[in-house]
């Protein structure tokens, strides 16, 4: 993995130059009622995507804003330009650029990096999860009622209220509190740095939270889908995803389990 890490490193530092000097000096368009993408979302897959090419052609990719190519590799790139495009938009610093590679449809590399205030994590299978070089666990905390939470809504809410509602009030009641950033690949870091302690959310991609799995479980953390499976595809990220600190993720199951949000 010594030219795949370093090939990584590159696509990171190279997409986050392209959307730093972006970062206030764009509008954007709408790909559905809450989703955005702008020209920076653009330039940084492009970027990313060219030096994946250049490095390993023969590599499978699959990138948010229409990249794809599938020929049967063992090797997937998964790629978000920008994870947390709403934010950007309104100069809100909380986004970022999120690479997973997966062989047989595992992930073995990721990295995830806020072009805005500079942070990158970066895991390798077997080999641990680390910020700006230097390693990362998830937190110690044991109980829900004492820990700190993040959650996300998907595009498709406005049609899914009472549930999407009803499963936040669940876990409000429940835990210290619930925080809502906007990046499901940096709400994965940050609990994987032991920030928060735990996580849910559903209607993702593999893309958004391709990279920020592996990072998480590289760090000591747990993550399943809402009825406790683990993932057994790229597609499967995301559907439904409920990480933690493995310490209160039974608890927070047993959360979901009572507001009905299985599905």
């Amino acid at each position: 993995m010594k030219k795949e890490l370093a090939v990584l490193k590159q696509c990171l530092q190279a997409a986050s130059r392209a959307v730093q000097k972006r970062f206030g000096k764009v509008g954007y368009e709408l790909k559905g009622k809450a989703n955005l993408v702008t020209q920076a979302d653009v330039a940084s897959q492009k970027t990313i995507l060219e030096i994946i090419r250049k490095n390993f052609p023969t590599h499978d990719y699959l990138a948010e804003e229409n990249g794809t190519q599938n020929t049967g590799s063992d090797y997937l790139w998964v790629i978000d330009p920008i994870d947390g495009t709403t934010n950007f938009a309104h100069t809100f610093p909380q986004c970022g650029i999120s690479i997973a590679l997966f062989y047989k449809e595992k992930p073995v590399l990721a990295g995830v990096t806020n072009p805005i205030t500079g942070e990158t994590f970066l895991a390798q299978k077997g080999k641990g999860a680390t910020l700006n070089g230097k390693k990362i666990h998830v937190s110690k905390t044991k109980k829900l009622e004492q820990s700190l939470l993040v959650t996300g809504f998907p595009y498709n809410r406005f049609t899914r209220m009472p549930e999407l509602l009803a499963r936040f009030e669940g876990f409000l009641n429940a835990c210290h509190d619930v925080r809502r950033t906007g990046s499901a690949a940096l709400d994965l870091c940050w609990l994987a740095a032991g920030r928060t302690d735990g996580y849910w959310e559903d209607n993702l991609n593999p893309w958004d939270v391709g990279a920020g799995v592996l990072i998480l479980q590289e760090a000591g953390g747990k993550v399943t889908d809402y009825t406790g499976k683990t993932y057994k595809t790229v597609a499967s990220y995301g559907a439904t995803l409920l990480a933690s600190n493995g310490k209160i993720h039974r608890q927070m199951l047993d959360i979901l389990r009572k507001t009905q949000t299985t599905h």
